[in-house]
């Protein structure tokens, strides 16, 4: 079974890991080092060259591929967040590789080219920066992400430096977008529907968008036993106000979550009545109107929160990444792909951000979801069963072998 063999090298590759309660692999780290040869070994048993880019990617590529000929991308990423799981990112590296090799045994020869990347960095853990290999090959690289830093003031620059890497040569990684047939990323689901619904397998709709906020109250701080309850500016009441307000019209919203991830109080004492509190609002949304009118019914209600608990109330927007959809042609394929497998198409949006939105800039994208244990993610239990990747492994075949009709090839 095809699915034993990709579930058997993501447990290989679980091993290459910090210490500590599930994996921790971050990009250009000595964890990162150390399973660069295994992925490289899988890449070379599928018929592929071998190489490790400018920008820290492992890439494989067939002999069409190298020629310049029409080439789609497989791929995902190596690395994890802190404690994170064995499966996400890492299982679209290890799937399409193996599902190239089977074709490479069986006989089957594509009609295009194939290429499969293991990007280096996606999660953005170690440095302030993300989608380093992805935007490398979009050619969409910022070079300031060089200078960004890890918590030793180590810079991106030099830690591709140590790893062997030139990043001098980084805007050569840029892949002509009249050769590039599109991204496909298989991809554990990170969330619940699939299992709810009973289902191995689903298909990508479209990346969401994503904006951040900075909000800060500023009330007064005052003794917490003489200050009357009618008579307080409490900063801390106050963001409790805005984190009802942001659960609520989120969960109002159809297509749209948000969070408030992060709060400081101050002074964080248990007697003073808190002075003031920064907190943090995530929103999002694939669909960026829906994004846009959530954000204004949560910014609108601050002004009135401000006023009922007597406190100065100021928002900024710290960051903002718009949603991206998924190609058609590659929603069609693996939909017909999986109804082939006797399994319902079920269609889906991914509520977290993939290197696809950086290679949407370079050509079209698509994704393919596995269903996983209670939908868990970035987390030490995440799992899926070699059944599930069978299914997937089964499905990425018959897809590969329709994109030749589909694109004229």
């Amino acid at each position: 079974m095809l699915g034993q063999l990709i579930f058997d090298r993501l447990e290989d590759a679980a091993r290459h890991s910090q210490p500590g309660p599930g994996v921790t692999r971050l990009f250009l780290s000595d964890e990162h080092r150390a399973v660069t040869p295994l992925i490289r070994d899988w890449v070379t048993k599928a018929g592929l060259t071998s190489e490790i880019d400018a920008a820290g990617n492992i890439v494989g590529r067939d002999a069409k591929a190298l020629s310049g000929a029409p080439t789609l991308i497989l791929g995902s990423h190596q690395d994890t967040v802190v404690s994170g799981g064995k499966y996400d990112g890492m299982l679209g590296v290890a799937l399409p590789i193996a599902v190239i090799e089977h074709l490479l045994k069986t006989g089957i020869e594509l009609p295009f080219g194939i290429e499969v990347v293991a990007f280096g960095d996606e999660e953005g853990t170690r440095f302030q920066s993300t989608l380093v290999g992805s935007r490398a090959l979009a050619g969409t690289f910022d070079p300031k992400a060089l200078d960004a830093t890890d918590d030793q003031d180590i810079t991106v620059a030099d830690a591709l430096k140590a790893f062997g890497c030139n990043p001098d040569d980084i805007p050569t990684l840029k892949r002509d977008r009249k050769n590039v047939l599109g991204f496909v990323e298989v991809h554990i689901e990170q969330g619940p529907v699939l299992e709810k619904m009973d289902l191995p397998v689903g298909v990508v709709t479209a990346l969401t968008g994503i904006e951040r906020h900075r909000v800060r109250i500023q009330g007064k701080a005052s003794h917490a036993g003489t200050t009357p309850m009618h008579d307080r500016h409490d900063a801390l009441v106050a963001a409790a106000d805005v984190i009802h307000q942001v659960e609520g019209i989120c969960s109002a919203t159809e297509g749209m979550v948000g969070v408030v991830g992060k709060i400081d109080v101050t002074p964080n004492a248990v007697n003073v009545i808190p002075d003031h509190v920064d907190l943090t609002i995530e929103l999002r949304a694939p669909e960026r109107i829906v994004r846009v009118n959530g954000r204004g019914q949560i910014l609108s209600a601050l002004p009135n929160i401000a006023r009922n608990r007597r406190v100065e109330i100021s928002a900024d927007q710290t960051y903002e990444a718009e949603g991206v959809k998924c190609a058609d042609w590659i929603m069609n394929g693996l939909g017909q792909a999986i109804g082939e497998q006797g399994i319902s198409p079920h269609r889906l949006f991914s509520g977290a951000g993939h290197d696809g939105l950086a290679m949407h800039d370079l050509c079209d994208i698509g994704m393919l979801f596995v269903r996983c244990r209670d939908g868990l993610s970035h987390h030490p239990n995440e799992a899926i069963t070699p059944e599930d990747a069978d299914v997937a492994a089964a499905v990425l075949i018959d897809f590969l072998q329709m994109v030749g009709p589909m694109k004229g090839l």
